[in-house]
């Protein structure tokens, strides 16, 4: 015998062939495949849920005309002002209200009429035992004329961003109060 067909006959020299996968290894690839894909696309919006939010450029808030500035005065004033909202689909207005004055330096600035303690609304000069002087009707807290605390409430009366703009006051988001603290 030649040494040709010894060795082709040799159990062990088997030719070189492609390695084949078992119905088992299929079944573990394609099921794991198939969780895989379902389970990013259950995990996917839950991301993008927690992630949007920060993706999103904060603009500068929108300035809306409320009152001719001719017509502020040193003392307190009541202005009404409508605000539209879109949250989702529903659009909406919501009126909203400032105390709008002009300190002893001439310069124009809104008070929020919310009480910092519970969040009632408070009063110019509605108190007569406490006369000039914001109240709050509910607790009996008392504000300053630039909004400053006396009684009851933990911090200050919010402001409004106010810009003058063509004679008229524009008003923009609430800010903590910064006239308070000029106050002596």
């Amino acid at each position: 015998m030649s040494s040709h067909e010894e060795h082709q006959n040799h159990p062990n020299n088997k030719p070189p062939g492609r390695k084949e996968m078992s119905r088992r290894q299929f079944l573990t690839y394609t099921l794991g495949g198939a969780s895989a894909f379902m389970g990013v696309g259950a995990v996917l919006p839950m991301i993008r849920f927690a992630v949007d939010p920060i993706l999103h450029k904060k603009g500068e808030g929108e300035f809306i005309k409320v009152a001719e500035e001719s017509k502020i005065t040193g003392e307190p004033q009541e202005f009404h002002f409508e605000l539209k909202q879109q949250d989702g689909w529903y659009a909406s207005t919501a009126t909203l209200t400032a105390w709008i004055r002009k300190n002893e330096r001439g310069e124009i600035y809104a008070l929020s009429p919310i009480c910092k303690h519970l969040g009632c609304t408070v009063g110019w000069n509605n108190n007569k035992a406490t006369p000039d002087e914001f109240h709050c009707p509910c607790h009996g807290a008392r504000y300053t004329k630039a909004g400053k605390n006396l009684a009851v409430a933990p911090k200050p009366l919010d402001q409004y961003k106010t810009k003058i703009e063509n004679g008229w006051v524009y008003l923009g988001d609430i800010v903590s109060n910064t006239e308070a603290a000029k106050e002596a």
